[in-house]
């Protein structure tokens, strides 16, 4: 059974639903309390948290529950209540799945997994007290060492929660590094993949032939001094030696069937004056709007994202953490998947906008290559960019992020902006080693360009033009 479970009710649990929930576990239970007031915990006598149960969500965007649970897509709005059984402890699991069952008996609606939703009889709990901090602060961590913090996942897709990215921050100011572990099977969300960056954080997949390997990487892993951490094989493939010839690759990870899917994936940056008249996802929207024909249709600051799209309520939330960085999560309809993530920050050069985007396409489905260049401009023009990377990759339509080797994006184009190009001597930015000149967007006087590449993912060799466009504008 799932270490999560969560709760999809029509109405929001009351606090008649909320209490009914937590007296799950016998009703001389004692609560402890974590995020600001905003986790509830339910905890053995030994102070080790069994069940966490996090503040009822209201989303407001359609496909969510069926993009990040594979669930009967509710009818919005909804109400997302998550609970998550401590791994190892008996009965926690059945606790969290009652407390569920309760929510839904009173609140309507259903529990995922449904097989979590077994009895709404009371768990009985003996011993069980008030979790001191630190030991309850962070619900999403089931083993800490002083290398890692793992996390245990077993969902279909492990998204963004707001669990997991307080497990990751916490992680990140103890310097150590988060490993999420999952069964074979589960995939990840594409925010989750992009905040994997440094090592030793990595996803963990448990194998039947190989024991664990990077679902990232194909690296077989094994769990040493307190971190996963990969294989090293003698030069001979015999055996384990230290400083060895290398990481043996798990034959799982190479299981690959071509499927035609394909993805087109957009990074840029656009660098803002501070001002009070800024809003923030304009620039992401115009893209939205030219290679799909509509706009966003939700975002959060984690996932599910819950609230109908509204780049105003975005900047108003990041002028509220200002000078604190901000993670949005941006996602599309059924009709186009689409997920792009969005980080905020203030710098002396003003407010900073980094934004990583992709789409899926079927086998059928052609990706919109001839409408990068007018949402280019439209960056390049009205939205100060400063930056652009479009790519095609073999991947997935629907985003999810497998356990197996997926094939790099290629290059497609790269847009450098105006203020990057007046910035440089000479006539630099418009003679390159390139075969095409590049082609100059927006004003005449002070334009942005727009540098094609080959753009075929069968062609790994548009890395090299790419990699030699980089030098030769950096002047190396």
């Amino acid at each position: 059974m799932t270490k999560d479970v969560v709760a999809l009710t029509h109405r929001m649990p009351d606090a008649a639903a909320l209490l009914a929930g937590l007296l799950s576990g016998g009703p001389d239970l004692l609560l402890g309390r974590t995020g600001e007031g905003a986790v509830l915990q339910l905890c053995d006598e030994a102070g080790r948290p069994l069940v966490s149960v996090e503040a009822p969500l209201l989303v407001q965007v359609e496909g969510e529950a069926e993009r990040l649970l594979g669930a009967e897509p509710p009818r919005v709005p909804f109400w997302w209540t998550e609970a998550r059984a401590t791994t190892g402890v008996p009965d926690a699991e059945r606790l969290a799945g009652t407390l569920a069952a309760r929510l839904v008996a009173l609140a309507g609606g259903s529990v995922w997994p449904p097989e979590a939703a077994q009895s709404l009889s009371a768990v009985r709990m003996d011993g069980v007290g008030v979790a001191p901090e630190p030991a309850a602060a962070q619900p999403a961590v089931d083993v800490l060492t002083d290398r890692a913090a793992v996390v245990i996942q077993d969902r279909p897709v492990v998204a963004m929660t707001a669990w997991l990215s307080d497990a990751f921050r916490a992680a990140a100011e103890a310097g150590i590094g988060l490993q999420i572990v999952s069964p074979a099977g589960t995939t990840l969300s594409p925010a989750v993949r992009d905040s994997l960056g440094g090592r030793p954080s990595r996803w963990v997949v448990q194998d039947e032939r190989d024991g664990y390997y990077d679902g990232l990487t194909g690296a077989v892993l094994r769990w040493q001094n307190g971190v996963f951490a990969p294989v090293e094989t003698a030069a001979d493939g015999t055996g384990t030696a230290k400083g060895g010839a290398g990481t043996p690759v798990a034959a799982t990870y190479q299981e690959v069937t071509e499927t035609g899917e394909r993805q087109l994936a957009v990074t840029f940056r656009s660098v803002h004056p501070a001002d009070e008249r800024l809003v923030l996802g304009r620039g992401l929207e115009a893209v939205w709007r030219e290679l799909t024909g509509t706009p966003p249709a939700g975002w959060g600051t984690a996932e599910p994202a819950n609230l109908p799209w509204s780049p105003r309520q975005m900047t108003q939330v990041a002028r509220e953490r200002a000078p604190l960085s901000t993670w949005f999560v941006v996602v599309g309809g059924r009709d186009r998947p689409g997920v792009a993530t969005v980080r905020v920050r203030r710098t002396e050069a003003g407010v900073e906008e980094e934004v990583t985007l992709a789409f899926g396409y079927g086998s059928g489905e052609e990706p919109p290559v001839d409408a990068v260049r007018s949402a280019a401009e439209n960056l390049a023009t009205l939205h100060r960019l400063q930056s652009m990377l479009v790519q095609i990759r073999k991947a997935r339509r629907d985003l999810a992020v497998p356990p197996r080797f997926e094939g790099p994006g290629v290059p497609l184009a790269f847009v450098l902006g105006a203020e990057e190009v007046h910035g440089m001597p000479e006539d630099r930015a418009r003679r390159t080693p390139l075969a095409q000149p590049p082609v100059a967007l927006g004003p005449k006087a002070r334009p942005a360009l727009y540098y094609a590449l080959p753009g075929d993912p069968s062609d790994l060799s548009g890395w090299k033009d790419f990699e030699s466009l980089m030098r030769h504008l950096r002047g190396a």
